[in-house]
């Protein structure tokens, strides 16, 4: 017995490859799923699968039933399939219909998250059962072959940044009030990298979206059910108010000092400080006169040479971005604003730093 499906034939190097349409209900039927942590790493056809990511994937295609997009699936065949060129081409035709035998299953080179993700999906979305997936289908030539592939297939890939991540992301109500809020701030919109994850030596900004990003999460806690509208709004007003008083983000701003200076020389723009920021800024807008208490961020020595940022956020000299330099860089600036801090907040400030995340 044969499934039939629509496909293409083609070439790549010296090997015939198909490329075809699987619906997704037969994704669980076809594909061959191996647990490979029952083999040695020198037997197993490509890495173990972490069954940690496909919650996440399964809730991905479950949530935009309508709207998800998958890469193709990469898998090898073992019996020769049957290709048939479509009506009115010639027996070389590349446009068909691929046989597929029943019961030989297909091995996973590319995509077993995927398929993991879209076999639990199938249990709780029937509408996607009538959904397609485009599938590479490749000779299976014996285990050396498979892993070459896996490591060919996975040797450039290369994840993209958080910053871009959030740039480029439309269904996350926090990227969407982020992005509308940084063009509404000024000293945000001129001085933030909008792709890289880390600045370079010589860049011309001093925040990344993905650290700026973070710290609207914090400010936002409690407001996930908000509309992305409103939180933007939300953040427009607190980070406007902070950045009139933090002085050296002006002078960046307005060309009196380079940002690659203020980089070298400052905390004030550092993702720590910013993540402290937003994660005061919950406490703080629930006084009436917070714009009036952010004053004293003037009064803040921000510099790192600084003894009292020492087992706060520096440790030998060095930045620390762990949670704890976190948490304890927010109790500082709280206690400076002279905001009450919690007995876990005065803690962080008096604890050893540890310079491990």
């Amino acid at each position: 017995m044969f499934v039939h499906v629509p496909a293409m034939r083609g070439k790549i190097g010296s090997r015939t490859y198909y490329a075809c349409l699987l619906p997704m209900n037969s994704i669980p039927n076809l594909f061959k799923f191996t647990n490979w942590i029952d083999f040695s790493p020198e037997d197993r056809e490509q890495r173990v699968l972490n069954v940690n990511r496909v919650p996440d994937i399964t809730e991905y295609i479950v949530e935009h039933e309508d709207d998800y997009l998958f890469a193709s699936i990469t898998a090898s065949y073992k019996s020769e399939p049957k290709f048939e060129p479509a009506n009115g081409t010639d027996a070389d035709g590349s446009i068909g219909v691929l046989k597929l035998k029943l019961g030989d299953e297909l091995i996973i080179n590319d995509g077993q998250h995927r398929c993991a993700a879209i076999v639990e999906a199938l249990k709780k979305s029937p509408k996607i059962h009538d959904h397609t997936i485009s599938v590479l289908l490749f000779p299976w030539e014996s285990k050396q072959r498979v892993q070459q592939m896996f490591s060919d297939l996975n040797r450039y890939v290369q994840k993209t940044s958080k910053s871009l991540d959030v740039l480029y992301d439309k269904r996350d109500p926090f990227s969407i009030a982020t992005m509308f809020a940084l063009e509404k701030i000024p000293v945000f919109k001129e001085l933030t990298e909008m792709a890289d994850a880390s600045l370079k030596s010589k860049s011309t900004k001093i925040f990344t979206l993905a650290a700026i990003y973070d710290a609207n999460r914090d400010l936002l806690r409690g407001r996930e059910d908000v509309c992305a509208e409103d939180n933007a709004k939300h953040l427009i007003e607190y980070w406007s108010a902070v950045a009139k008083n933090m002085q050296d983000w002006t002078k960046v701003f307005t060309g009196h000092k380079t940002s690659v200076e203020l980089r070298a020389e400052s905390l004030s723009a550092h993702s720590t400080v910013l993540r402290a920021l937003g994660g005061l800024g919950v406490d703080l807008m629930k006084s009436p006169d917070w714009k009036d208490r952010l004053a004293g961020l003037k009064a803040i020595d921000w510099l790192k040479k600084n003894p009292e940022w020492q087992n706060v956020c520096i440790i030998a000299n060095s930045v620390v971005s762990n949670r704890q330099a976190r948490s304890a860089t927010k109790a500082y600036i709280k206690q400076k604003l002279g905001m009450e801090l919690s007995d876990g907040e005065l803690k962080s400030i008096n604890q050893p730093l540890k310079s491990a995340a």
